[in-house]
């Protein structure tokens, strides 16, 4: 966590935010987040209503994300889009990994019994 991190408001218990709540949450214009979401694939918040925007815990924790990575670590939008990409087949490979742990374990339980 950097030091603008701390800077950021907590994120509140609540179910959805809209675009301005999003937008004062992570210290990101509006429009900049209109953007994201056509960059990203990833970050797609809820659309109701004339076509409002309403955007979930795990959103906003990914603008930030998303924001870390263009505005602190200097990442252009390609790296941003690859880096989020390798995050999420990093996060597959150990639930896969983890996964054939607990069979070869339950294997081996079995054989116990």
């Amino acid at each position: 966590m950097n030091i603008e991190d701390s800077e950021l408001p907590t994120i509140p218990s609540k179910r959805y935010f809209t675009i301005s709540e999003a937008s004062n949450l992570c210290n990101v214009e509006a429009h900049v987040l209109r953007y994201w979401e056509q960059e990203f694939s990833q970050l797609s918040p809820i659309k109701r209503r004339g076509n409002r925007r309403y955007y979930q815990r795990h959103d906003v924790m990914l603008i930030r994300h998303i924001k870390e990575l263009l505005y602190d670590n200097g990442y252009t939008i390609k790296g941003a889009k690859q880096k989020l990409s390798d995050e999420v087949s990093d996060q597959e490979s150990k639930s896969n990994s983890i996964s054939a742990i607990r069979s070869e374990l339950e294997s081996i339980i079995d054989l116990l019994d």
